[in-house]
């Protein structure tokens, strides 16, 4: 991946519903101003029942927004990254509509996976509540063959969302199919989404076991020898992230956001600068994504031997930071959050990035400038970089929890969002980001007081340095330019 910002963003939710809308926005108000694009599933269908996380066809791109040519123009100028769904596919994907229909006769017949086919001896109690779940429930549907048979399947997510038996040879067959497809067609990053699932194990928790290191392996292997780079999506323990580090081209640093937001709500530095110290330095940074703001990844977990590793920061304040963003947004993170909307992640919160700080203008800048000071490379979530609110006509609408960080933009909101002096300073800063080259350098944390983050970079005989100073919410960021030691500009008034 380019060092440099990269935006994040479904393909038919900024400027329009089309890829067409994506090359003109690049063409004309974001020129110049990424490096890399991410675009979230446009596979075949972009609107099925997880938001494109769910393909029927992973190989094509789905015709309403529009083909494999429009990812190509868009890769003339942008790194383009993609996801690659390992862990399941659509119940409505040829593959299992042709098992439904032939059962054992069906080519793809051992491609799912099925409740006996990882507890051929049958499961305790204590083995099904040791299995990790992102949602309420087991993770198992059942389901009648067309001769009757019935079986219980393995459905991590949402009963539309058939696992993959991804060791099984027409499973293997078909992650690699995909990989190939991406490597033909220009893509230069697989994002790997939801591969902690992706092996089963009796007696395990089935997520992130070390089969799981070695299948992740395997699979980066495959696709670094298509000249694809491998990025990790995984919400997990910290030391976790950590040490998936070492296997991949790179990881989400899932802890950043959280702990900026502690930063910035108790106006203290002290568990930030203790993460950014050992944080992976192979990370890509975000804020913001398409799911919501993961809590999971700074809080405490249990080993498998019952031992406890403790969090990044403990666990009553972790508490209250997610009250405190329930309170900054007015109670609407609260209504999207949990037990309280379907097919959502019991370990996020549900908000926008902007309105988990208030709608605070300054403070939303200062987290973005220590994303892009951090180490790794930044990602920036298309609501993000318009400094979006919640969208709660859609949450109500589809009582999805995620949705309320999901806006449908048209052209003319782009454009109204653009002029809007947050927005305006953001991608200035976005811009410092890119073009000097200090971030080409050395990272280092500078000694000051626990309430001061101090962060340098440099590279030969130029530097840029970002000072927070949380007791008084305010920053500066000073760089060399030519010789000449210089200020960056804020020209927006915080709120």
């Amino acid at each position: 991946m380019r060092n440099c910002v990269h935006l994040i963003t479904y393909a038919n939710r900024l400027g329009g519903d089309h890829l067409e809308d994506l090359e003109r926005l690049f063409d004309g108000p974001l020129k110049g101003i990424f490096g890399g694009l991410h675009i979230l599933p446009f596979f075949y269908p972009v609107d099925g029942a997880d938001a494109g996380f769910d393909p029927i066809d992973h190989s094509t791109v789905d015709p309403a927004i529009g083909t494999w040519d429009n990812i190509a123009a868009l890769s003339h100028n942008l790194d383009i990254t993609a996801d690659l769904i390992v862990n399941h596919i659509s119940s409505q994907s040829h593959q299992f509509q042709d098992s439904l229909q032939n059962g054992d006769q069906s080519p793809y017949y051992g491609m799912f996976l099925t409740y006996g086919s990882v507890f051929p001896n049958g499961a305790t109690e204590a083995d099904l509540l040791r299995i990790y779940r992102p949602r309420p429930s087991l993770p198992f549907t059942t389901i009648t063959l067309s001769n009757g048979q019935k079986f219980i399947l393995w459905t991590t997510f949402t009963s539309e969302q058939i696992d993959i038996n991804v060791r099984h040879p027409q499973g293997d067959a078909y992650w690699k199919s995909i990989l190939q497809t991406f490597h033909e067609h220009g893509i230069r990053t697989v994002r790997l989404d939801a591969v902690g699932y992706a092996i089963k194990k009796p007696g395990t928790s089935c997520f992130m076991i070390p089969e799981t290191f070695a299948f992740i392996a395997e699979l980066t292997q495959y696709a670094q020898s298509l000249d694809l780079e491998v990025l990790v999506e995984i919400h997990s323990h910290y030391r976790k992230q950590i040490e998936i580090a070492r296997q991949v081209d790179r990881v989400y640093d899932f802890a950043l956001p959280p702990l900026i937001l502690h930063a910035l709500f108790n106006k203290t530095a002290r568990h930030l600068k203790a993460w950014l110290a050992i944080s992976p330095r192979n990370a890509v940074t975000v804020l913001d994504t398409h799911d919501g703001i993961g809590v999971i990844d700074i809080g405490a977990a249990t080993e498998s031997d019952g031992s406890e590793l403790p969090g990044l920061i403990p666990q009553n304040e972790l508490d209250l930071l997610v009250e405190t963003i329930h309170e900054k947004s007015g109670g609407q993170s609260r209504s999207a959050t949990g037990h309280a909307a379907s097919n959502l992640d019991l370990y996020q919160v549900n908000c926008t990035y902007y309105d988990a700080l208030g709608r605070n203008d300054r403070d939303y800048l200062i987290a973005r400038a220590i994303q892009f000071f951090a180490p790794g490379i930044s990602q920036v979530y298309y609501v993000g970089l318009l400094a979006g609110t919640n969208d709660m006509a859609l949450l109500e609408k589809t009582k999805v929890g995620r949705d309320i960080n999901r806006h449908y933009y048209n052209w003319d909101e782009v454009q109204a969002a653009l002029t809007r002096p947050v927005v305006h300073t953001l991608l200035k800063l976005i811009q410092f980001r890119n073009e000097h080259p200090a971030f080409q350098g050395t990272f280092s944390l500078l000694a000051c007081a626990a309430s001061v983050l101090d962060i340098r970079w440099e590279n030969v005989e130029t530097w840029a340095e970002l000072k927070v100073d949380f007791l008084e919410s305010k920053m500066e960021i000073c760089y060399l330019e030519n010789g000449v030691e210089k200020h960056f500009d804020f020209n927006t008034k915080g709120t």
